[in-house]
């Protein structure tokens, strides 16, 4: 496979990451239930049935006689091979997947079911028709020049990355070389500290690079299923290095990886230890509060932390960051497509049962919700052509996963079905009850277009939720690049408005576009909250919090 091949894969791949939300899943005995309905449908209809088996027949005609117009979608890199194109004989043959394709999907949108089972039914063929591909047969060209071209080797190959994968990956192609990463070596190595250490979290305050600092720090605060480093991953993506370099004091929690023995720990007691760590850092820096940076679940932990600030009368944090971040639970995704009472309930019983909800487990179910770009590309790459996984380090981290404790899963879940930070006082935390619009502080919030786990409308409607100031800013990309999207990247925009009108596709449409990374924007709002320039701290800690471990810290290495 060429290196733009490999570049597009990765690409792909790292625009579908789905290792951030850790509430809902997919049930194979829902896939099989609506399955069960698409045959069903079949014989309850089958006047209509016929009616379609009949066009697909003409479609065929045309196909067999070269007169079938049939083409894929210009996005459509599986077929990029010009064999599809230029031979008759392939030509015919993915024209005919086409015409099959086409036919399933018209024949259950013409169908007598209900919008949601259409949905979920339009799913299941989804999944169905991706998997029986050309692209994904042994007849695909690209890996029969590769069987030539290498006397038989890819063949020989593939077949060990195949047992390979069945013996240390679950059976499903593996996404990354994992060998070709250290955290601590190659991935988290800029310079810092821990500073504090509980049982939950370790906090790590980051080295100043420059003469002077903003008297106000800046605490970010990751997702409780994946590791903190995606904000320190390659020097050249790395948020904390960003931040450092702006003259921003920085420091990072990481987040212990629990055990089934941990299983109680839930929302309220991860604002407890996040109550801790603010602390710490206003005790360091002698700054009367902080700004904090929150993503995905760790932008719900900081939102429910400010919410309990707010009931109970302190100012602790000036500002608030929230990635990709979804409050206001009403999601219109692919992700909660099978959603309802059962499937949440069997998730938390999971859980509960096991103390712990998995994080490989999960990503393991995800993967089949983007299947082209997290399953059989990686199926082609790997065993038809008998290369290597792709070594890309946003792979690497979105499969160093963790696991969740029990109550902490179950409380989102909760948060999912009854959907309570959109009412005053529904929530409670820490003993207290939250509304967030009794949360004053400026708001920055992000959302990725192309993110299909925390729609940007979602993330809009929730970033309406507060009582303070809001500056909502839409990326060009998906859910971890909107994050990962340094200065520089040529492919870069986003949209900016001055206003926040009810409705997104109003915002949307005044909005101002610009090139380049939201990065630079951010780093001007913090700026502007972040207090005048002092000198920089020659030491990390201080007297009473040490700086102990050298940054990445114990917990990030915790399997």
């Amino acid at each position: 496979m060429s290196n733009k091949n490999n570049d597009d894969l990765k690409y792909q791949a790292s625009e579908n990451t789905l290792g951030l939300n850790p509430v809902v899943g997919l049930r194979g005995k829902d896939l099989l239930a609506s399955a069960r309905m698409v045959l069903r449908q079949a014989i309850k209809q089958p006047i209509h049935s016929v009616k379609h088996v009949a066009h697909f027949g003409l479609e065929l005609k045309n196909v067999l006689f070269g007169k079938s117009e049939l083409q894929p979608p210009g996005d459509d890199r599986r077929f990029n091979d010009p064999a599809w194109s230029q031979n008759p004989l392939y030509k015919r043959y993915l024209q005919t997947y086409l015409a099959w394709r086409k036919e399933l999907h018209d024949w259950i949108d013409d169908s007598s079911l209900s919008p949601k089972d259409v949905a979920r039914g339009h799913f299941v063929i989804n999944l169905m028709t991706e998997a029986m591909a050309p692209t994904n047969s042994a007849a695909n060209p690209a890996a029969v020049k590769r069987f030539f071209e290498t006397g038989g080797k890819s063949l020989l190959d593939g077949l060990s990355h195949l047992a390979k994968d069945i013996v240390h990956n679950g059976g499903m192609p593996s996404q990354v070389n994992m060998g070709a990463f250290e955290v601590g070596k190659s991935l988290g190595v800029t310079e810092g500290a821990v500073v504090f250490r509980n049982d939950v979290l370790e906090l790590i305050q980051y080295r100043p690079i420059t003469e002077q600092v903003h008297e106000r720090p800046l605490l970010v605060v990751p997702p409780q299923i994946n590791k903190f480093y995606v904000f320190d991953l390659s020097p050249d993506k790395s948020l904390a290095r960003f931040c450092l370099r702006n003259n921003v004091q920085t420091f990072i929690v990481s987040w212990r990886n629990p055990t089934k023995e941990q299983r109680e720990w839930g929302l309220s007691t991860y604002i407890e230890a996040l109550k801790e760590a603010v602390d710490v850092v206003m005790a360091i820096t002698g700054s009367k509060d902080v700004n904090m940076l929150g993503a995905c679940s760790g932008g719900i932990t900081c939102t429910a932390l400010l919410g309990h600030y707010a009931a109970i009368g302190e100012k602790k944090v000036n500002a608030l960051t929230l990635l990709v971040s979804v409050l206001d639970t009403t999601l219109d995704s692919d992700v909660a497509l099978f959603v309802d009472e059962q499937t949440l309930e069997a998730a938390k019983r999971h859980s509960y049962q096991a103390g712990v909800l998995e994080g490989r487990d999960m990503a393991k179910v995800f993967a089949w919700m983007r299947p082209n770009d997290l399953i059989w590309n990686y199926w082609v790459n790997n065993y038809l052509l008998g290369n290597e996984p792709p070594v890309f380090d946003i792979l690497f981290w979105n499969n160093d996963t963790t696991r969740l404790p029990a109550a902490f899963h179950g409380d989102l879940i909760e948060m999912f079905k009854s959907n309570p930070l959109i009412r005053p006082n529904a929530l409670e935390v820490c003993g207290t009850a939250i509304d967030l619009k009794q949360v004053t502080a400026d708001i920055f919030s992000l959302a990725g277009t192309n993110d299909h786990i925390t729609p940007w409308k979602s993330c809009y409607k929730s970033a309406q939720l507060f009582g303070g100031k809001v500056e909502f800013v839409l990326s060009s990309s998906g859910h971890i690049q909107s994050i990962l999207n340094p200065p520089g990247n040529p492919k870069s925009r986003y949209m900016t408005s001055t206003e926040m009108p009810v409705k997104a596709e109003d915002w949307q449409e005044n909005s101002t576009k610009h090139t380049d990374s939201w990065w630079l924007h951010w780093q001007a709002w913090q700026a502007e909250r972040s207090g005048k320039l002092k000198k920089s701290p020659t030491t990390l800690g201080n007297k009473t919090y040490t700086a102990g471990e050298a940054a990445p810290g114990t917990y990030v290495h915790e399997r």
